[in-house]
Parts: C-alpha cells; sequence; structure tokens
C-alpha cells in the first residue's frame, strides 16, 4: 500500500509567505498598467523645514526628596496616636506621645524647687548687700540655682524625646503600631515621605556629557497617567563616568503637587538637548535598502527614488540631512508598489 502524503501547516505557512513576498515586491498587474500609462494611487506629503528637538531618552525611578523611618528614642508605652493612615502633615507636628507621667512629674519637682533656690537667691543677695551675709554663701546660692535650671532641661529634653514630631512636611504611611503598645527604639511606627517634590535618578550615555546641564528642564511621564507630562530640571550631575556601562549618573527634581507620582514608580525621561530647523518627513516614507535609505519624491506625476542622508530620529519623525530640498513630495504611502518613472495619483489619506 503506498504511504500516504501529509501537507504540513508549518509547508502551508511557508508557501503562503513566500507568496506574499512574492506580491509585494514582484511587478504586479497594477504596476505593468502603470508603466502602460495607468497611475497607482499614492498618498504624499511636502518636505518642511520645521523645529526639531534633539532629546535624550532615560527610564528613572522616583525617589522621594525626603523620606524617612518614624521611630522611638526610648523604650516606653504609647499614650497616644495623633494621625490616621495617609495623614498630610507639617514640620513639628505631633504624631506620637508615650507616657510621660514620670518625667513630668519630675520636671514639676524640679520646677518648684527651683523657685525655693531663687527666693533663697535673692534674699541672701540683700543680706550680702547689707554685709550681713558671705559672699561664698551667696555664690552657692546661685550654683544651686543654675544646676536646677540645667536638671529641668534635661528633664525637658526627656520629655521631648517621648514626643515624637514630623522633622519636615510630608505624607504619612501605614500605621504599624496601636494605642497603649511597648515600642523599642528602631521599631517602625510608620513612615513619613516628602512627595511634593521628587527626584529621579537616571543614567545618560557620556556622548550627550557636554548637552546635560545643571537646571536644565527635563519632562517626565509614567504608564500611570497616560499624556500627562510632569515637569522638573536637573539638580545633580554625578562626578563620576562609569567605566563600565560608560554613562553619567543625572538627578532631577520633579514637581508632583497633586501627589500621583508614588516613591518607586518606572519613569521615562526625556531631557532637550537642543532645538534646530530641520528638514522632517514621516518614518514611513523611508525605503530601506542594504545599508542605504531611499524615499520617492513625487514629479510631473512620476515617482523618482532618492537616496537620502538622516539625522536625528523621533516617534514618527525623522530629519533629513542631505538628498532632498524644501517643498519636494514624498510618498508616506504606497511605496512598496513603486519603481522609478512610473506613474502616480496622489490620493487622501
Amino acid at each position: 500500500m503506498a504511504q500516504q502524503f501529509k501537507f504540513s501547516p508549518l509547508i502551508l505557512a511557508i508557501l503562503l509567505l513566500a507568496g506574499l513576498l512574492a506580491w509585494l515586491y514582484m511587478p504586479t498587474e497594477q504596476t505593468e498598467s502603470a508603466k502602460a500609462g495607468g497611475e497607482i494611487p499614492v498618498v504624499a506629503t511636502v518636505v518642511q523645514q520645521q523645529p526639531f528637538a534633539q532629546v535624550v531618552e532615560a527610564l528613572g525611578t522616583a525617589t522621594a526628596n525626603e523620606a524617612i523611618v518614624v521611630t522611638a528614642q526610648e523604650t516606653d508605652k504609647i499614650e497616644a496616636l495623633l494621625f490616621d493612615d495617609g495623614d498630610l502633615v507639617k514640620r513639628g507636628q505631633l504624631l506620637v506621645r508615650m507616657n510621660i507621667k514620670e518625667e513630668q512629674a519630675r520636671l514639676n519637682e524640679l520646677k518648684i524647687n527651683l523657685a525655693e533656690a531663687q527666693r533663697q537667691l535673692n534674699r541672701v543677695k540683700g543680706l550680702v548687700k547689707e554685709k550681713a551675709a558671705s559672699q561664698q554663701l551667696l555664690d552657692e546660692r546661685e550654683a544651686q540655682v543654675d544646676a536646677l535650671i540645667a536638671q529641668i532641661d534635661v528633664a525637658e529634653a526627656q520629655i521631648a524625646d517621648r514626643e515624637i514630631r514630623a522633622p519636615f512636611d510630608g505624607l504619612l504611611g501605614v500605621r504599624q503600631v496601636s494605642d497603649g503598645a511597648l515600642v523599642r527604639p528602631g521599631d517602625q511606627i510608620t513612615t513619613l515621605d516628602d512627595i511634593q517634590t521628587l527626584k529621579v535618578d537616571f543614567s545618560v550615555a557620556e556622548r550627550h556629557l557636554p548637552s546635560v546641564k545643571l537646571g536644565q528642564k527635563v519632562q517626565a511621564t509614567s504608564i500611570a497617567y497616560p499624556g500627562q507630562v510632569f515637569e522638573g530640571e536637573i539638580s545633580h550631575i554625578d562626578s563620576r563616568v562609569d567605566a563600565a556601562t560608560r554613562a553619567v549618573r543625572v538627578r532631577a527634581k520633579i514637581s508632583n503637587p497633586e501627589l500621583l507620582i508614588r516613591p518607586g514608580m518606572l519613569l521615562q525621561v526625556l531631557v532637550q538637548k537642543s532645538v534646530m530647523q530641520s528638514l522632517v518627513i514621516p518614518e514611513s516614507a523611508l525605503v530601506p535598502i542594504d545599508d542605504q535609505q531611499f524615499v520617492f519624491v513625487v514629479e510631473n506625476g512620476k515617482v523618482r527614488r532618492l537616496a537620502v542622508q538622516l539625522g536625528a530620529r523621533k516617534p514618527g519623525e525623522v530629519q533629513v540631512m542631505a538628498g532632498l530640498t524644501e517643498g519636494q513630495q514624498v510618498v508616506t504611502q504606497g511605496t512598496l508598489r513603486l519603481q522609478d518613472g512610473i506613474d502616480v495619483k496622489i490620493v487622501e489619506e
């Protein structure tokens, strides 16, 4: 019995791909008819001088302008938590009060002793004026008053260590403790971040280093907020170039007044190097052949293929350094069916 022939789907796919390539690149009936006097419809655009901004693109991670972990300085129980998760707080605002009953009692005692010591000092001063007390006794009373004042300062510092205040304006994180909890130095109570201004660190290739300056404007975007641009400026350029990557680390500060960007988010950063007047064409007009780039120019109803020298690129557009002049029409759609000298008809896109 003859062996049954099996037609592989892979072979079918290869044949279909070969047919598609042949249809795209081999002369078609429409092309042959164009040679005979027909016209191929194409879409074209006029080459114009326009501002072309050269930018450096980089990826960076947002970090808070200031960030701390709020912890206790003394081992004690929490007497009062004076904040909620995610509160916006001001510099100096009281966040946590520890148990200060013992320290407060000690402070009250010292103040009473100070008042009595000052009364005794004033009495001795009067006696010294009347020559009824010695200078040594006066010095002892003054030393006693100074010692009590120093002890009061210590007691007030101990109370301050048990009152945790915000060191700067910022946004609190999630609360990690409860009222009455015993906390020790280093235990995390919450976090505090200043995110009205964010830092973004990114790397720039060494060839762009001459174009990067302090105070230079940058724009940042995030996939979380499509179409929204966050403005900022370069605040620091590292003093060294990484020998492995040949890149320099740059830091920018981004304004974030609505608190949309959070620390840790990935941002795309655009640094504008310069703006120049250049010939600019759509990337769709390019026809790559080997290692060269060509375009089809419409002249008197026919197309002519011209080699072009390209400069910088940005999404959808490319700078033309040589090969074209302002006012020429280049084909942007329909280039795959074109050859030198073919008649074309320009149509709307």
